[in-house]
């Protein structure tokens, strides 16, 4: 199995907004979230984020959205996992955590990685991939305030990964 994750390009605008559907739908029972008069859901936003589709073996598998700044602090040069999404057809094969690595790798620097209280699949995803990636050299912080409810790893791959 042949694992991409590479920066979205011109004419794939289409695939991102798709696999946005899926995401937000992948919320929709979880958070109590209905489709608009259109069918669609509101989805996050994207013109301020690096844009990275999934693939496996070619095929479109998923995407990650990626901050250069904190979604805490708004302190600038801190790397944030925006949005991150894998089709469930690829899950729990290593597809997500090849392109977690892949993303962790392109960026080096202070990374904060957040999940919803609600979301316990992404909680443990994330928990056992930081530990893999930095040899379990990783903070956690449960938050539970106006900045954001839920756990926060953080990590710095800044020397090695």
């Amino acid at each position: 199995m042949n694992v991409q994750i590479a920066p979205i390009r011109a004419g794939e605008d289409s695939a991102l907004a798709a696999l946005l559907q899926l995401y937000v739908y992948d919320f929709s029972e979880m958070l109590g979230l209905d489709v608009g008069d259109d069918g669609r859901y509101r989805v996050p936003p994207t013109e301020d984020r690096d844009a990275f589709l999934i693939r496996v073996d070619g095929k479109l598998a998923g995407f990650a959205l990626h901050v250069g700044k904190s979604r805490l602090t708004g302190e600038a040069g801190v790397h944030d996992v925006a949005e991150f999404f894998v089709l469930q057809r690829y899950r729990r094969a290593g597809v997500g955590e090849h392109a977690a690595r892949g993303l962790f790798d392109r960026f080096r620097g202070r990374w904060e990685v957040r999940q919803k209280t609600e979301n316990t699949r992404a909680i443990a995803f994330w928990r056992r991939v930081i530990d893999r990636y930095t040899g379990g050299r990783f903070d956690e912080e449960l938050l539970a305030d106006e900045r954001w409810r839920g756990p926060v790893q953080r990590f710095d791959n800044t020397a090695d990964g």
